[in-house]
Formats: structure tokens, C-alpha cells, sequence
């Protein structure tokens, strides 16, 4: 079977990437791989500023690609074995996004596959993160359905189950603010920047006692009997405790870590019960966090022995590929390729509400 070449291009919120991914019948191989990310820029204003984003992702999408593709300055060669011949097919982030950032890759993808005469095909944001997991060698030997997916990351929170390749149902999501939200906001108003993730998962690890704190925060739905989240009450919640504590105290570092502490286990709980009461509903036969969240270390360890209770297994976490990238995106796209899907490049646009399943 001749290895198909895929470039992946993801432009969908505030990182900017491009992927080659050589697909064969026995491997997988990311030929190219980088990502250029606008959180220094973002973090002036505290949170992404689409058009800010969609004017960066302009100059970072061109860089990218000249990377990708070896093309050097002076020398826009078009023969045989030339930059357009070094890839197969095209995958790009079609949405869910900001409509503004998304248009950016999808100009470039469509301009290429009008050079080149390749195929492209448009890529749901969100079954790009599921194939973050793909992409690890340890995981694709073991890749049996149905597989249990959490997805965690700023604009998303869902329990989607894999029943095939590009088939999936949706067994629960937040109904009204993600797990990454709730992390990036109340860190927000605690003065931590963004994003508010990693900052608060910092601050917590530096308590003597990491994963316990004098504030007692809501698990929102955590009783209910459906798979569907709520964080909406959390940051309420934060806020509360946050504006009730003298000035003094909310200078104090240890103060500080102890209400990240009470954040951070208040959300991993939420996702692991609701994920425990998918797997009993579902019966699957693995289980997977993909998205930006699933970065946190707090989640991994706790998620991992929850999960082996169960009886099923946990796959492994894509290292490097937690965050938006176009590694993902051109492996969902290889999903999709193989079952033929191809898009008219004329007429291929931006879908900022995409839903999956």
C-alpha cells in the first residue's frame, strides 16, 4: 500500500499549526509538526480576541507552510517531486471555532488544493482531538470499539462514545460553561493570567498537602443521574469565596493556592464521576482524555485509578497533542479520506458551530 501523505492545517482558536502525516496500512509516521501559539499575545488582554487571533494566524499559517513544505525564498519550484508534490491530500480545521481564525487555514487549504489539483477535506475540531489518541503508537494496537472519549479543553466538555471510525454519539456535555472555562475564568479574577489551567494546577502542586483545602467548593451535577456537566455554579461559587476574603488575604500566596486547590479538585471530580457513569452505561472497551484539559496532571493520576476499578482500560495520553494541533487534525482527516469524503475546494467554508456526532 503506497504511504498517503496528508498536510494538516488547524487555525480553529488561538494556535496556529501545521502537520505532514504520512499514513501507511502498519504505521503512522508526523513527518512535520509545529505549532505557533498566540497565548503571549492573549495574555495581555486576558482571554483570545478573535480578531487578533485571525490577523496572527494570517502570518504564522504562511510561515508554517513554507516550513512544511521546504519551500525557500527565491525558488517557488512546481515541477515533479516538488512542494506540491510532497503531499497527497489536505485536512483542515472546518470547526467548531472562531469564524474569523478558521477562515484563515481554510483560505490556505483551498489555495493549495487549487494549486496542487489534491484533495481536501474539512475536519471537525473536536473528532480531531480523538484522533490525538489515535496517534499514539501504544494506542492503535490496542484501538478496539467502543471507545469512551472525554473531551476537556477551554470551549468544550463532552462524553462522546467511538462506535467506529467518523461515528460517534455524544453521552453527555456541559450545559453551559466547559471544564477549561471554568479554569481560565476564575483564575482570571484571581489575578493568575491566562491560561488559567496550568496556573492553577501550578499553584496547588505547591501546597505541602496538594489535594486538600479549607474551601469547600459545589460539585454541580455530580448526584445527577445523566452524564451531563455544569461549571457555571463553580465559578459563581469562587467568585463568592474569592470577594469575601479580606485584601490582605487574597495577597497571600498560600491563600492563593489553597482556593487553586479547591478549584482543581472540584472540577476533576465532576469529569471522573460523570466519566464512571458513562463507562456503566456504556460498557466500553477503553477509555480516553483528549483536549487541553486533559494535560493536568491531577486529572491523569486520579482518572487512571478510577478507571482500573472499572475493569477498563485507560489509553495512554497523547503527549504534546493535548493542546490544538494540526497532528490531529490531519489524522482525523485520514479517517476521513479513507472513507472517501472529499470537499468541493470552491466551496468549502467555516463552520463555527459544529457540532459532534
Amino acid at each position: 500500500m503506497k504511504p498517503l501523505r496528508i498536510l494538516g492545517i488547524e487555525t480553529s482558536c488561538d494556535e496556529t499549526s501545521v502537520a505532514l502525516l504520512e499514513v501507511r496500512k502498519t504505521a503512522t509516521k508526523i513527518l512535520f509538526h509545529e505549532i505557533a501559539s498566540q497565548i503571549p499575545v492573549h495574555q495581555l488582554y486576558g482571554g483570545v480576541v478573535p480578531e487578533v487571533a485571525a490577523r496572527l494566524h494570517v502570518k504564522e499559517t504562511v510561515e508554517l507552510l513554507d516550513r512544511a513544505l521546504g519551500i525557500r525564498q527565491g525558488s517557488p519550484s512546481t515541477g515533479s517531486g516538488t512542494i506540491l508534490g510532497s503531499f497527497d491530500a489536505i485536512a483542515v480545521t472546518q470547526g467548531p471555532g472562531l469564524a474569523t481564525a478558521l477562515r484563515v487555514g481554510i483560505e490556505a487549504g483551498r489555495t493549495l488544493a487549487f494549486l496542487s489539483g489534491k484533495p481536501i477535506v474539512g475536519v471537525n475540531h473536536l473528532e480531531g482531538h480523538l484522533a490525538s489518541a489515535w496517534l499514539v503508537p501504544e494506542n492503535r494496537k490496542r484501538w478496539k470499539f467502543p471507545i469512551l472519549f472525554l473531551l476537556v479543553s477551554g470551549g468544550h466538555s463532552e462524553l462522546v462514545l467511538m462506535k467506529d471510525f467518523c461515528s460517534y454519539r455524544v453521552i453527555g456535555r456541559t450545559r453551559d460553561d466547559a471544564a477549561g472555562e471554568a479554569f481560565d475564568k476564575t483564575a482570571k479574577f484571581m489575578g493568575l493570567g491566562y491560561p488559567g489551567g496550568p496556573a492553577i494546577a501550578k499553584l496547588a502542586a505547591s501546597l505541602l498537602t496538594p489535594h486538600t483545602s479549607r474551601f469547600h467548593l459545589p460539585r454541580p451535577m455530580l448526584n445527577d443521574s445523566s452524564c451531563d456537566m455544569s461549571f457555571s455554579g463553580l465559578k459563581t461559587a469562587v467568585r463568592r469565596e474569592w470577594e469575601a476574603l479580606p485584601k490582605k488575604k487574597r495577597e497571600d500566596e498560600g491563600t492563593k493556592a489553597d482556593i487553586a486547590a479547591a478549584i482543581q479538585e472540584a472540577i476533576v471530580d465532576v469529569l471522573i464521576g460523570k466519566t464512571i457513569r458513562a463507562v456503566e452505561k456504556t460498557k466500553p472497551t477503553a477509555v480516553a482524555i483528549v483536549g487541553g484539559v486533559s494535560a493536568n496532571r491531577r486529572l491523569q493520576e486520579r482518572m487512571a485509578t478510577a478507571v482500573e476499578r472499572t475493569g477498563v482500560r485507560l489509553l495512554h495520553a497523547a503527549r504534546g497533542l493535548h493542546t490544538d494541533n494540526a497532528a490531529m487534525i490531519a489524522a482525523a482527516g485520514a479517517w476521513r479520506l479513507e472513507k472517501g469524503e472529499r470537499h468541493d475546494w470552491k466551496k468549502i467554508d467555516a463552520k463555527p458551530e459544529w457540532d459532534l456526532g
